[in-house]
């Protein structure tokens, strides 16, 4: 039977392609995905499927009852965009100006939606049910995968599982690691006020570009001299605003960064370290500040043995499949918030493009579109493993 589904899934294809295509030229960001939530709902109505939508915000969870006694297990694919233009000049280039899909979300939603079609023949044949969990905002914290545990409709499930289509990645390479895999996300921000003047009389001032830029040096210090050198952290600032003209000292500056953590009691001592340093760098200088620090999603850590799963018996939905264990990445994720709830594991598909090769978030992102076979195959053979495992 496996085969089939399998080889239904290849059928698929050419529809998987159209939907991701689709969706990458009508783009929606954060919290706004209201149009490609109606969009996924079409699908699942046209199969036939029971769903629940504005889950949580826009997610949507349709479900697939097999035919046989099983588990419950939640298969998820994020759906929203980003608030980048597109660079690229490709047929399906986004026409929402402001809004792209450059992270490969559409492509997550594609395989899932043609995953769901290829297996609705063989529904009579299958163990347990499967869940389609379609989630809204993973750009952008609180994110929608809190809310959507918070409303209780993934109560009944024992395990999930997601993958994300990774451009650092080759095609027909899966990637996951037992135990933190996606780095904790925070973001903050540093105000300084100081005292503007003209730039021929500085000493009549309290120059907040010069507060501002001692603050990214001392920073830098936090990590290389604070954290153990056995525990993984990053602080990065990311954008310094300030001043308006050549011959005015600016009076105030702005800093704003991400920490990137795998241990809680790292990330505290980072936000302590923080305070310390603008506090006294501020403090020197008589200047005024104010810190704003956020915690965003957790680590992604995958269970062992789900991971195992992934790493062991995902070439087993194609044998041109090729697995590896990879070290974590400092990137973050809203899964994470499902693996402190159930077993799961998350995990990367490869998607390079090899004479195309922007990041993650750039404005020339895009991906090799066999990747969507290979999401589909994988999620299906996560859920088929987790089935069978004793």
């Amino acid at each position: 039977m496996w085969d089939t589904i399998f080889q239904a899934i290849d059928d698929q294809y050419e529809q998987m392609v159209e939907t991701r295509r689709h969706l990458h030229r009508h783009p929606e960001v954060s919290f706004k995905e209201e149009k490609t939530a109606q969009f996924i709902i079409g699908t699942y109505k046209r199969l036939g499927l029971p769903y629940q939508c504005k889950v949580g915000g826009n997610g949507v969870i349709a479900t697939l009852e097999g035919g046989k006694p099983g588990k419950t297990v939640a298969l998820r694919a994020d759906f929203d965009a980003l608030p980048i233009q597109e660079e690229n000049e490709v047929s399906y280039k986004s026409k929402n100006d402001g809004a792209m899909h450059a992270c490969g979300h559409d492509g997550h939603t594609a395989a899932l939606l043609g995953l769901a079609e290829a297996l609705l023949p063989f529904k009579e044949d299958l163990p347990g049910t499967i869940v389609f969990l379609h989630q809204h905002a993973e750009e952008y914290a609180p994110g929608g995968a809190k809310p959507i545990l918070e409303t209780g409709a993934l109560e009944h499930v024992d395990a999930v599982f997601g993958t994300h289509i990774w451009v650092n990645t080759p095609v027909g390479v899966i990637q996951a690691s037992k135990g933190p895999f996606m780095a904790g996300a925070d973001r903050f921000e540093i105000k300084i006020q100081g005292k503007g003047g003209h730039g021929a009389q500085p000493h009549q001032t309290k120059d907040a570009i010069v507060i501002a830029s001692q603050l990214v040096t001392s920073l830098q210090q936090v990590v290389s001299r604070r954290v153990d050198p056995l525990k993984t952290a990053v602080l990065s600032v990311g954008t310094f605003e300030a001043g308006h003209t050549f011959n005015i000292i600016a009076d105030s500056a702005e800093l704003t960064g991400t920490v990137r953590t795998f241990d809680h009691e790292v990330q505290e001592l980072i936000i302590d370290e923080m305070e310390k340093i603008i506090k006294g760098t501020c403090e020197s200088n008589s200047a005024d500040y104010e810190f704003n620090y956020h915690k965003g999603y957790p680590p992604v850590v995958n269970h062992e043995t789900e991971a195992e799963l992934i790493l062991q018996r995902s070439h087993e939905a194609d044998p041109s499949l090729q697995t590896e264990e990879i070290e974590p990445v400092m990137a973050g994720e809203d899964f994470a918030y499902y693996l402190l709830d159930k077993p799961g594991a998350f995990y990367f598909t490869g998607g390079q493009i090899p004479d195309h090769y922007y990041p993650h978030h750039h404005p020339k992102f895009d991906f090799d579109e066999k990747a969507l076979n290979y999401a589909a195959k994988t999620l299906l053979q996560a859920y088929r493993s987790y089935q069978e495992q004793v």
